[in-house]
């Protein structure tokens, strides 16, 4: 299964969202949506997306101070949507902090591929410091060639459990949210299905670190997991 990246698209036309939805969806992306600057804000916190499409003129909160809410909470990828075609919306976005700027109407496709092109410049996916091979006592997870050895013996992992651990070895050190890690491996519909995912942590567990339930995923009760980082 390969890993899904999450795109939240923030815009107030259903019609548009849809259609973003549709084709993000058709390229491989789980997508969640919002209307308003303020749910988006809240979904920020809630699902940690990749990337954030943003639509400029909303009621409310428009897009401009969306954008400067989400830049002071960190790094996320923002393209902006809008009608606007000016020069100076468009500076202005850009120097807000926004990654990319499309304008309506627009080529599905085109939106598509300014999200990916987006999403390969941010690095997503990556571990910190841009490391791909973990190594722990008795076992090395190697994210560029898809390799797990324990004990030095590969292990076969399924199609699941890899995007599972894909997701936990790509954030090592930082704790996963449920809904985080469900939207993202088995698309927004999951993502209160918390038993489901408990469930594949512990086959997970089975086949990395079989003679502990201790070790290398931590259980955050209520909240989600995390994957230590490797020692120094």
């Amino acid at each position: 299964m390969v890993r899904k990246q999450m795109i939240l698209v923030v815009d107030d036309e259903p019609a548009i969202t849809r259609l973003v939805r549709a084709t993000l969806q058709a390229n491989g992306h789980a997508v969640v949506t919002a209307a308003r600057g303020e749910e988006a804000l809240q979904l920020l916190e809630d699902e940690r997306p990749d990337l954030v499409v943003l639509d400029l003129m909303m009621p409310g909160m428009d897009g401009f101070e969306t954008l400067r809410r989400i830049r002071s909470r960190g790094q996320t990828p923002v393209i902006m949507l809008t009608a606007r075609a000016g020069d100076a919306d468009k500076l202005k976005g850009l120097q807000g902090g926004a990654d990319d700027y499309v304008t309506k109407p627009f080529n599905p496709e085109e939106l598509a591929a300014r999200v990916n092109a987006v999403l390969r410049r941010a690095g997503g996916g990556v571990p910190a410091g841009g490391a791909t091979l973990l190594r722990y006592p008795g076992l090395e997870i190697d994210l560029e060639l898809r390799r797990v050895s324990v004990g030095g013996e590969e292990v076969r992992l399924s199609r699941t459990e890899w995007a599972l651990l894909e997701q936990l070895a790509g954030n090592a050190g930082r704790v996963m949210l449920h809904r985080e890690l469900l939207s993202r491996i088995w698309g927004p519909e999951f993502r209160d299905e918390s038993q489901y995912l408990r469930t594949w942590v512990s086959r997970l567990r089975a086949k990395l670190q079989p003679d502990s339930e201790d070790g290398f995923i931590t259980t955050f009760p209520g909240v989600g997991y995390r994957l230590e980082p490797p020692a120094e």
